[in-house]
């Protein structure tokens, strides 16, 4: 292979450069005033400053909102947030308590319609199965079984439920107070023994009053308001009255009538400390049920002015209920069957 000129690049095309230093890349790059390097650089040579730095003019920049900042601020942990306006919350709060209030009627209505299918089975089991009685609330074992069928949930409207269930918790009020009132009695008859007809009537109020105040008037107000019955109310108001004047004499404590209320318990002061603080608590426990036997026969009354019954009513529902039992009308045919036979008998 030829050799090609004095420093040449052998291995160059035609139509290259021979020396690849003239490169137009290479020359650009060569040391100059420029472009300094080592071996241009000279220390002592004095040169110009180059030109003090200045910085550039800032931008002006808009100031921020309000609201922006106001947001970025961070709250003091004894500063209150704000949720906002009064008015905002009194209106969530109004919302919040109308759907309190539509939930609860909601729940009356499920709840009365609950009791209404459940009376609905009972009338459609009534052809083929009846009620099994479920008051007192005796033991399977018990020789004795319960008398009556009470369900207030079941049987009562929703807008009685509430007066049937507090004459309930009267009745077993007055039960549970004289319960202590024997308890009363005998403690007194402990202390001074000539007391003993106090404490032998204690014990004959507790047999007699307990089941003759259920039958004789909660049972006649429970069937009231069940089926809205006004000789039924009628019972109920003339003997509850008579309850009433009984609970106040309860209270009363008059000596030997067997109540320790309030005569018999200030009269055991002196004698004995303690049974006379018995006495007195017993004394105030029969006030308050004489109290709230009182207040009850009045909102009852009341109940009762507004369901429209009357005495008329009250003695149509008799004549029908006396002329609808069967033994009545047994009775009364036989009377009538005996009458025409002696007619005819006679001469």
């Amino acid at each position: 292979m030829a050799q090609s000129r004095d420093g040449g690049n052998p291995f160059a095309e035609p139509g290259e450069l021979d020396n690849p230093f003239q490169d137009p890349a290479v020359i650009q790059h060569r040391p100059s005033p420029q472009y300094a390097t080592l071996d241009v650089y000279n220390p002592f040579e004095t040169r110009e400053p180059p030109p003090s730095y200045e910085a550039p003019a800032p931008v002006p920049v808009a100031p921020p909102s309000a609201a922006p900042l106001q947001s970025s601020r961070k709250l003091s942990p004894t500063e209150p947030k704000n949720y906002g306006s009064y008015s905002t919350q009194a209106s969530a709060a109004a919302a919040t308590a109308e759907l309190l209030k539509k939930q609860e009627e909601l729940n009356r209505k499920a709840e009365e319609l609950d009791r209404r299918e459940r009376e609905l089975q009972h009338a459609a089991l009534g052809g083929t199965a009846t009620r099994q009685n479920n008051w007192p609330p005796l033991p399977s074992f018990c020789p004795v079984q319960p008398c009556f069928f009470q369900d207030i949930s079941m049987e009562i409207p929703q807008e009685f439920q509430k007066t049937v269930s507090t004459m309930y918790y009267l009745w077993m009020c007055s039960t549970l107070a004289l319960l202590l009132n024997f308890l009363a009695c005998l403690a007194s008859f402990c202390v001074e023994t000539n007391t003993g007809s106090g404490f032998g009537l204690s014990i004959l109020w507790i047999l007699l009053f307990t089941p003759c105040s259920f039958v004789c008037w909660y049972r006649p107000m429970y069937k009231a308001f069940r089926s809205d019955s006004s000789f039924n109310f009628f019972v109920f108001f003339f003997i509850f009255f008579v309850q009433d004047v009984l609970y106040v004499l309860q209270a009363i404590g008059i000596p030997g009538w067997g109540f320790s209320g309030w005569i018999s318990a200030l009269m055991l002061v002196n004698t004995n400390a303690a049974v006379a603080v018995l006495m007195l608590l017993v004394a105030l426990f029969f006030t308050g049920i004489a109290v709230l036997g009182i207040v009850m026969l009045k909102r009852i009354h009341s109940l009762y002015r507004r369901t429209g019954a009357s005495f008329q009513k009250a003695q149509q529902e008799f004549a029908a209920g006396v002329f609808s039992n069967p033994a009545v009308r047994t009775a009364a045919a036989n009377a009538a069957a005996g009458a025409a036979e002696n007619a005819f008998r006679a001469p």
